[in-house]
């Protein structure tokens, strides 16, 4: 990987600041931490999340980014990325999110899950992350990109918490003995219409799989995923631009139904 100044780091990170404090979406970062270095997008996206820790707002999980094939088409990148989930991203199943909270938010359909146990320690692999769950619900994840226009690469959502905004667990769950994640399949609708389908192969071929990819990522960087945490493990197909007044429902099988709407006036 290149190595990027931290001057460049720090005026990424600024700049993606400005754009939370503004509420106005900002020009892409690679132009200083570069599209595809990985060690400068994630220490920009650390700087950034540095200022929510430091206000007293507390981690509640992760995002995983980029797993399904269909969204990285959208996007244009060829891997997955992960970030971190905050407290005050978190909405209740069927509730109204005020449409100016999610900067230029898209919706996706996932598998969520909530862990019983630490994943610090041992292999990480899918026994230990399958034991490891506690309970699987379905989910919406409203994406918002900090960047005018998506214009992102991989370096440009990293940094950008990985396009985090808010979510929704739906109120049903399961546990791993009644429901196989890359057996669900998921249907999404907005206002009643079909926008978006998949299963839960287009998750990195098992969602289970991208949770193991994210234990060992996160273990690696020092912040081992905890007890009580929620994890989106990502996409089951396309995710899809929404607007004021829009609702949206997703069906995964064996989950049951999460839906969540936005506040009919776009003002800021």
């Amino acid at each position: 990987m290149d190595s990027t100044p931290s001057t460049g780091i720090a005026e990424a990170a600024d700049r993606l600041r400005g754009a939370l404090r503004t509420g106005r979406p900002t020009t892409p970062v690679r132009d200083l931490i570069g599209s595809d270095d990985i060690s400068a997008a994630y220490a920009t996206q650390r700087l950034v999340n540095a200022d929510r820790l430091a206000a007293g707002v507390t981690v509640v999980g992760r995002k995983i980014g980029l797993t399904s094939p269909a969204v990285q088409r959208q996007l244009g990148v060829d891997r997955p990325d992960f970030g971190v989930l905050f407290e005050d991203m978190a909405y209740d199943d069927g509730a109204t999110i005020d449409f100016a909270q999610v900067m230029q938010p898209k919706v996706e359909a996932e598998v969520a899950f909530v862990l019983d146990a630490d994943l610090a320690e041992g292999p990480l692999d899918a026994a230990q992350v399958r034991a490891a769950i506690g309970r699987v619900h379905p989910a919406l994840e409203i994406c918002g990109s900090r960047i005018a226009n998506w214009d992102i690469t991989f370096g440009d959502t990293v940094a950008d918490n990985a396009s985090a905004g808010a979510y929704v667990l739906g109120t049903g769950h399961r546990s791993l003995d009644e429901v196989e994640p890359r057996e669900v399949t998921m249907r999404m609708t907005v206002d009643g219409t079909e926008v978006s389908s998949g299963d839960g192969t287009a998750c990195l071929g098992d969602p289970i799989e991208a949770v193991v990819w994210l234990a060992r990522q996160v273990r690696g960087l020092g912040a081992p995923l905890r007890a009580g945490e929620v994890v989106l493990s990502g996409a089951l197909g396309p995710m899809h631009a929404v607007g004021p007044g829009d609702t949206v429902t997703a069906t995964l099988s064996g989950l049951g139904e999460v839906t969540i709407g936005f506040s009919p006036s776009s003002a800021q």
